[in-house]
């Protein structure tokens, strides 16, 4: 997977893709992401890339061409690949971000993510550039940065290869609609709490049968709303 992001703010990439599962994923060349500075892309001698609103109001918006010239850009330099390339506007008016979302972004090949900022960004770009909107949250940010970092780190999560155990995707929360079930390691009494005697049994199949309760018990209590959907 090849991922490339528009942003204002290169730097603050730097400390969440070059850590962790993402750095790894790099380096063993499961995915290749990039990071644009938008201001590169400009005409404006003074790397000015956004202006005020027409029709008055409060703000800056970012400018759409600088946006089409970026995208243009990165296509051009990857058009001898065959797959698809998507792009998305991270931005509060897009879908809501959850795992199904995920699940199917993570079968592109390439995409492209643009972070919005300030009061907002051209609506041309929406309407002619962009090919999905996604939110993070009903909640506002200062920009699509953080949104950016949070769907990747998403993303790279269900790249096959990536994960160490293979199996583990299998038993993450929002899986199947389920919360995780409880997790516990040694000691296996801490300050007199002891872990359950099932996990201690060996019997894989009362684990497993425990955990799934586990699982539907905690998704009722929390996130009924799952248990619904």
């Amino acid at each position: 997977m090849r991922i490339d992001i528009i942003t204002i703010f290169p730097e603050m990439f730097g400390p969440v893709l070059n850590e962790s599962i993402i750095k790894r994923a790099q380096t063993k060349n499961k995915v290749k992401i990039y990071i644009h500075d938008l201001r590169d892309y400009t005409l404006d001698k003074h790397r000015k890339v956004d202006d005020r609103p027409f029709g008055g109001g409060s703000g800056m918006v970012l400018q759409p061409e600088p946006i089409f010239r970026a995208v243009k850009a990165i296509k051009s330099k990857i058009k001898s690949l065959k797959s698809k390339v998507t792009v998305i506007l991270l931005c509060p008016q897009g879908a809501k971000l959850d795992q199904k979302i995920v699940q199917g972004l993570s079968k592109c090949k390439h995409l492209i993510l643009i972070c919005g900022h300030y009061e907002g960004i051209d609506e041309r770009v929406r309407q002619s550039l962009a090919d999905k909107e996604i939110s993070i949250g009903d909640y506002v940010l200062t920009g699509g940065e953080l949104p950016a970092m949070v769907l990747v780190d998403c993303l790279v999560r269900l790249i096959p290869g990536v994960l160490g155990d293979k199996n583990s995707l299998n038993f993450e929360s929002f899986e199947g609609n389920l919360l995780e079930y409880p997790q516990y390691t040694r000691p296996a009494v801490y300050r007199g709490m002891g872990v359950p005697k099932v996990l201690l049994s060996g019997d894989h199949k009362k684990i497993e049968a425990w955990r799934k309760q586990e699982a539907l018990k905690r998704t009722r209590q929390k996130r009924p709303d799952l248990v619904k959907n």
